[in-house]
């Protein structure tokens, strides 16, 4: 055992057997794990949050095929790395089987260039391309590598997968089984959920506690809750303000308003907050969903929310949390309705798509005497000069005459 290297690199599984997690790809009976054994294994694009297994499944391949195996990272590496894995490929000399793996970590980070150089060697199959990604491929990645590669969704670690790897990490000769430490189970559980799915963060918080602790009396390490409070970070959010999990977090917020769950739209109101969101992102958020949602079922949504977005604007964080809370449980708590979306967008689509026909004469600005002579605003009739203020009229253009935009629905008072 190599000492100065991380606990959480030596603790990486080097058989499928010691492989923990990701039971939905890599279960006895699963695709993944059969072309794995048979060392069968076509392209993959890997993504998943940080501390999944990526890296550690791409190490198990590593440990069990015949093929060489080459790692390059995409922060570091550029095409000349790509060509010289290549040569080295068709180097009979050097690689009789004439085809290698090559793992790629973020491989998002590889600019079109040199994700093209890739594609006609992964097409002929002279590359096995493993791709490491914590960002949704199907943005980040060259759509015909997507289109010869399997993409396989990496979940984050269930807090039982995290437990079972800290318990490993106490006994295994490699990990920390030459140090004499008693922990209880809950300590070991809690420092799990704190990781929130993160292996590493688990691991390094675990050596971090062994090794600055010293010895009691008895010849133990005692690792105590306090402890691992105090080697540990916070417990961490799977949120990147400009990944994938931006998106998916907005939509939830947004989604849970429009559902009417307040608990649901605090609770990823509060992971934005906690993931540095910015909060007048999110304000204009609320001030949407107050006017497309909400409408005119409840009008005064839009004001409480508008009033809210100013007053983050001038409070700005911590008390800004306090605003968006107020705000976003309004909106959620209020009676919905979309009736105003649904006129503005039809009346879009009609005025963007049809022969709309031209505003009546009637009802048409005559600012100078001598228009009135050619039939502006002739005939028009003074609604506030009727009773109730109001009198029946053409306000459509002819040909538009008997179109409805708006549509009152129950929800929608007066």
């Amino acid at each position: 055992m190599n000492s100065n290297e991380p606990l959480a690199f030596r603790m990486r599984p080097r058989t499928l057997e010691e492989y923990v997690g990701q039971e939905h790809v890599l279960g006895k009976d699963k695709i993944l794990y059969r072309t794995i054994k048979a060392d069968r294994l076509s392209s993959i694009i890997l993504f998943g949050p940080p501390g999944c297994g990526k890296t550690s499944l791409a190490r198990v391949i590593s440990e069990t095929t015949k093929y060489k195996f080459y790692k390059i990272n995409a922060v570091t590496s550029g095409v000349a790395d790509i060509k010289r894995v290549i040569e080295e490929t068709k180097n009979f000399m050097l690689n009789p089987a004439g085809k290698s793996i090559l793992f790629i970590d973020e491989i998002h980070r590889f600019n079109k260039l040199q994700q093209d150089a890739l594609l006609p060697y992964v097409e002929n199959g002279t590359i096995i391309l493993i791709g490491a990604t914590t960002e949704n491929p199907y943005f980040e990645v060259n759509k015909a590598l997507i289109s010869r590669s399997m993409v396989i969704k990496l979940e984050p670690l269930t807090t039982e997968n995290v437990y079972t790897i800290l318990k490993n990490a106490l006994t295994r000769e490699d990990g920390l089984g030459e140090y004499n430490i008693k922990i209880e189970d809950e300590t070991l559980k809690k420092l799990a959920i704190i990781a929130n799915g993160d292996v590493r963060t688990a691991l390094n918080g675990l050596e971090v506690a062994v090794l600055t602790t010293n010895m009691d009396a008895d010849g133990y390490i005692h690792i105590t809750d306090e402890i691992i409070k105090n080697s540990v970070q916070d417990r961490k959010a799977i949120f990147d303000k400009n990944g994938e999990s931006h998106y998916d977090n907005i939509s939830a917020f947004i989604k849970s308003m429009r559902g009417s769950d307040p608990d649901a739209a605090v609770f990823y109101l509060a992971r934005a907050l906690n993931g540095g969101e910015d909060p007048m992102f999110l304000a204009r958020r609320i001030v949407i969903c107050a006017s497309e949602d909400v409408g005119l079922a409840d009008p005064q949504a839009l004001v409480i929310a508008n009033s809210a977005m100013q007053a983050v604007h001038m409070v700005g964080m911590p008390e800004a949390r306090i605003i968006l809370s107020e705000a976003a449980i309004y909106v959620a708590l209020s009676k919905k309705s979309n009736a105003s979306y649904l006129a503005i967008n039809k009346a879009l689509e009609d005025v963007k798509t049809k022969e709309t026909g031209e505003v009546p004469m009637h009802i048409r600005n005559a600012p100078i005497e001598d228009m009135k002579k050619l039939g502006y605003h002739e005939g028009y009739l003074y609604p506030h000069d009727f009773p109730g203020h109001y009198v029946e009229q053409q306000y459509l253009p002819d040909k538009m005459v008997g179109t409805k935009y708006f549509i009152k629905d129950e929800n929608i008072d007066g």
